[in-house]
């Protein structure tokens, strides 16, 4: 609110918790103010903070059932994925562009083998680079602040049904997509889409599935294990080498071999 915004603004956690207990005095709700350590954004070897801030962002997803993921930069959302996956939490992620938006549900976390070909995608499931910087020279509208003004209140609501409906299945984030079938019940509240894109350009929406990549950057078994087993130094790592990251899951020899395939074709000359 604007008397929020007064004396220097108080932080959007604990203003936001405190609005929570203004519309419904017996909730308990408590706002946290945290920096979310990154790929790509420089740690220092000897900084107790970012390890701090690293363990309080793992017991706050330990200690909860849900987890919505609604932060500034794609980098941001990297270290909560993990955790997610790490920890079997049931994450929804809400993305805005200028006037598009993504909000999906993440799959469930690692376990065993035979059921990861049926395990849906996170939010890093479609790339083959590792996140990193994203603000770095790039302008206000590349960095994804500048959104029409319903975009964030359409997501938001979105992200919330998509909870409501993934509750009523008694599978919870185990249940399958209902996307290209959206008049079966997947749900007692009906359809339960992985992914839901939306484009204010043309007032429309799509409704997407994707399988969960194994070389995925933040939900595959071999990152989820290998932070389980190395923890913080690991992680450390990754924050001031994100080309650390791509090469546990092997996404440096997908490129490589790319790189391979582009030259080796035959050319034709008219």
């Amino acid at each position: 609110t604007f008397e929020d915004c007064q004396n220097g603004g108080r932080p959007k956690a604990e203003a936001a918790a405190s609005a929570l207990k203004t519309i419904f005095p017996l909730i308990n709700s408590q706002g946290i103010k945290l920096t979310i350590p990154m790929p790509g954004h420089f740690v220092s070897k000897e900084s107790a903070v970012v390890r701090s801030e690293t363990e309080t962002l793992e017991n706050l997803i330990k200690d909860h059932d849900a987890i919505f993921l609604l932060t500034d930069s794609r980098e941001s959302r990297w270290l909560p994925t993990v955790f997610g996956a790490l920890h079997n939490k049931i994450v929804i992620n809400a993305a805005l562009g200028f006037d598009g938006y993504l909000v999906m549900r993440h799959g469930h976390g690692i376990d065993n083998e035979e059921e990861s070909s049926t395990r849906l995608g996170c939010y890093f499931c479609n790339d083959v680079v590792a996140p990193r910087n994203s603000t770095q020279d790039r302008t206000l509208d590349q960095q994804c602040t500048v959104t029409r003004p319903g975009l964030a209140p359409v997501a938001g609501a979105l992200a919330v049904e998509m909870l409501v409906n993934l509750l009523h299945n008694e599978l919870g984030n185990r249940a399958p997509s209902s996307s290209g079938n959206e008049s079966a019940d997947y749900s007692k509240l009906h359809a339960l889409p992985h992914q839901i894109r939306g484009f204010f350009s043309t007032f429309t929406s799509v409704q997407i599935e994707g399988p969960a990549f194994e070389q995925c950057t933040a939900c595959s078994r071999r990152v989820v294990s290998k932070v389980k087993d190395e923890g913080f130094p690991l992680l450390l790592q990754i924050f001031n080498d994100p080309g650390y990251l791509e090469r546990i899951v092997g996404l440096d020899n997908l490129h490589n071999d790319t790189d391979i395939a582009d030259f080796d074709v035959d050319w034709e000359e008219d």
